[in-house]
């Protein structure tokens, strides 16, 4: 897409959450461009207009992998989302530089030599996966996240980052409140905008239920914001030590979500294997590629975007205060049956902190006492993940854009 001066040329993968908010912002600064339709793509074209590129890359809030032509400066930029949720594939080949949001895209050009870069599969032999900037392939890297790589007519290349987590939390840190409920709720607060953000779709949206506190969390700020039951989906197995469907549907019943579930039989799981090189085009040794792979296909009959819980929240005793003001008791008692000793609390009396240990059995002894503060260690890693939100909680509260956790 053309900018409206005719200056940029965008060709954009992904999504911008916060674009309604950018747009009116161009508006009311009177920079609008007389608007063709309601895309993010015209919102970031407007914004680097106005703008300039990095400052708008800053302002928004998304999953995204860009390539920038600037017609005047006779420059093209690449740019990644601050946490890298969408790859963005470059190198120099025989003929030219060539970039894609898939190495399938490259593979396509007849100068790209699929050879493997050993160093990189050392890498993913220690590492599970080919972490960036290396990628499989030999001459072909993936930019950093929350990166730009400009690249001039002159033959200069500039990597500069544009983003950096450390920094944002430091700012939490040095203006972090001790009201932990008033940190609790502004938690709260960006986690079901975070989520509602990324329920504006004009296509059906549902989410991947698992009974796990990722998920369930998810699904539980989506369906307090819907007017209708969201569509959920969880993958059941026959072998009863791996199935996690019966938490799902535990926790669909308690929301009042509408639940679909898919049993797969171990044929399901061996069909799909030969399929995992294409889908994925690099290797990395998950084994829940495969019934990700298997729900997806089920999802996609029914939505065509699916919300999903795959973070580090577990740790987070924020995280289950929350749970409790959504009335998830199912969700904490998958999370006492799975990591049985994990959360050891203490009681109030003895901690300003919120107390977990009223509702989670394994906190107590045997004799009905509580453990005490400072023979827990698990709980003062609690207490950790608290300092952190807060930190987090209180620099998204000075201004700056809401961004997913």
């Amino acid at each position: 897409m053309e900018s409206a001066d005719g200056r940029y040329v965008l060709v954009y993968n992904g999504e911008i959450y916060n674009h309604r908010d950018l747009r009116a912002e161009l508006v009311s600064a009177g920079t609008a461009p007389d608007w063709r339709g309601h895309s993010d793509t015209e919102v970031l074209l407007a914004g680097i207009s106005f703008w300039g590129l990095e400052e708008t890359l800053r302002r928004s809030n998304g999953m995204f992998a860009l390539a920038l032509w600037d017609r005047k400066e006779r420059a093209l930029t690449l740019a990644r989302d601050r946490f890298g949720e969408k790859p963005l594939y470059y190198g120099w080949v025989e003929g030219g530089f060539v970039f894609g949001s898939e190495l399938k895209a490259l593979n396509a050009h007849p100068h790209v030599r699929r050879e493997l870069d050993r160093d990189a599969l050392c890498l993913f032999l220690r590492h599970n996966y080919v972490p960036t900037p290396h990628s499989i392939w030999k001459n072909i890297s993936k930019l950093p996240q929350a990166h730009y790589l400009t690249l001039s007519g002159t033959g200069s290349r500039i990597l500069k980052c544009y983003w950096s987590f450390e920094e944002a939390a430091l700012r939490g840190q040095y203006s972090a409140r001790a009201d932990t409920p008033a940190m609790l709720d502004e938690l709260e607060s960006l986690l079901k905008d975070a989520v509602l953000r990324r329920m504006d779709s004009d296509v059906p949206t549902g989410a991947f239920l698992s009974g796990g506190i990722d998920s369930s969390l998810i699904v539980a700020l989506m369906q307090a914001q819907s007017a209708s039951p969201v569509k959920t989906f969880s993958m059941g197995f026959h072998e009863k030590a791996y199935n996690e469907a019966e938490h799902g549907k535990a926790v669909a019943r308690h929301l009042g979500t509408d639940h679909t579930e898919l049993y797969v039989q171990p044929r399901d799981a061996l069909d799909v294997v030969p399929q995992l090189p294409h889908i994925w085009d690099e290797p990395f040794a998950d084994s829940s590629q495969i019934p990700t792979l298997l729900l997806s296909k089920l999802t996609k009959a029914h939505v065509t975007v699916s919300l999903s819980g795959d973070a580090g929240m577990k740790s987070s005793a924020a995280i289950i205060v929350i749970f409790r003001r959504y009335g998830c008791v199912a969700i904490l008692e998958n999370c006492r049956r799975v990591c049985a000793g994990c959360w050891r609390a203490p009681c109030r009396a003895r901690s300003s902190e919120p107390c977990l240990g009223q509702s989670i059995p394994c906190c107590r002894h045997a004799s009905g006492r509580p453990r005490s503060q400072t023979g827990c260690p698990s709980w003062q890693a609690c207490l950790r993940q608290i300092r952190m939100m807060r930190c987090i909680a209180s620099w998204c509260r000075t201004g700056h854009s809401r961004n997913s956790l």
